[in-house]
């Protein structure tokens, strides 16, 4: 599963020098600040079942354990699969002792939050990604954080398309963090069609032969059903500039949200066909599991998370990092 930016991009640059690789002090540092961000989620679920829930094994222990994963928002079909799994198991007499059972536990929940393709293939010549997702998830911020990653680190050029027509504050953010990611941005005038401006984002890319666009839009609710029908026409609109495009769809959610965030899941699903999360706001809740039920309940992989407000706080997803930083004291 992808760890760093390299692994998380495929790029196809075999034969050309890869990027430099990401060093372990560095990865370190990535998974002490998530288990230090996720802390709300960790005592939410960690702390119980370290201090007493695999003393002794009867059925008071496994309903223990499932409403455990269910406070922490795994799901209730996640949690049932995830508990009978174990169950079955340390009946067997494979898994004795609680640190045996936390282990594989562990293992159980990255096993979960794994489904799907969880790279971005950046061999298409643009490579178009498309960001959707409701008011407040962090989305916009999120297309700088990727923008600055894919410019500086591994070398791409990336435009930026300014499609949220209907927020002056967001296209003014967008060109804020443009211009520190280094990329330029294509907007549009306050209230002009999103489709337009995405149209215009990719004919820009691809007439100055440049690497990635990544086009923002309006944050709406996922009950807003014109404004889902509106989502719809750009992707429409952009792939009748670029066949076959976008490429990657992603739906940023904020964590905090539990459960509500599988339904916007299921929603934006189906108007865009989304086939990436971005999980933000990790750092502000005890509903960490809920990756776990997107992954599952969904097929839908997360690809990204976000732990903060720092470049360094977003990252690409890596299950068994999150299992570690729910699970470990």
């Amino acid at each position: 599963m992808a760890r760093s930016w390299s692994e998380l991009f495929v790029t196809g640059d075999d034969g050309a020098s890869p990027p430099p690789a990401e060093t372990e002090e560095r990865r370190r540092g990535f998974f002490s600040r998530l288990r230090e961000n996720m802390a709300k989620s960790r005592q939410a679920l960690g702390a119980e079942l370290q201090s007493s829930v695999f003393q002794t094994l009867d059925d008071q222990t496994w309903e223990r354990l499932e409403e455990t994963l269910i406070y922490a928002d795994v799901g209730a079909p996640t949690t049932a699969r995830i508990v009978e799994r174990l169950e079955t198991e340390a009946g067997s007499g494979g898994l004795r002792g609680g640190e045996a059972l936390t282990s594989r536990l562990r293992e159980l929940l990255a096993d979960a939050a794994r489904t799907g393709e969880d790279t971005i293939d950046l061999r298409h010549n643009p490579t178009v990604i498309l960001m959707v997702g409701v008011n407040g998830t962090g989305k916009t911020t999120t297309i700088g954080k990727i923008a600055w990653h894919l410019h500086n680190e591994l070398g791409r050029s990336v435009v930026l398309g300014a499609a949220d027509t209907f927020r002056a504050a967001a296209v003014e953010q967008l060109v804020a963090w443009g211009e520190r990611a280094g990329c330029d941005v294509v907007r549009g005038a306050e209230g002009a069609d999103p489709g337009a401006v995405a149209f215009d984002a990719v004919e820009a890319a691809r007439a100055r032969g440049l690497d990635v666009v990544i086009c923002d839009t309006a944050g709406r609710l996922h009950t807003q059903h014109h404004l889902m029908e509106e989502l719809a026409k750009v992707r429409r609109v952009i792939d009748r500039q670029l066949p076959g495009a976008p490429h990657e769809t992603l739906l940023t959610i904020d964590a905090t949200t539990g459960q509500n965030g599988l339904r916007q899941a299921l929603l934006f699903r189906e108007a865009v066909d989304v086939t990436g999360i971005v999980l933000t706001k990790l750092d502000g809740t005890a509903k960490g599991g809920i990756a776990l039920a997107i992954a599952q309940e969904l097929g839908v992989p997360v690809k990204l998370i976000g732990i903060g407000e720092g470049l360094e706080d977003l990252r690409p997803f890596d299950p068994d990092d999150f299992a570690r930083a729910l699970l470990e004291p």
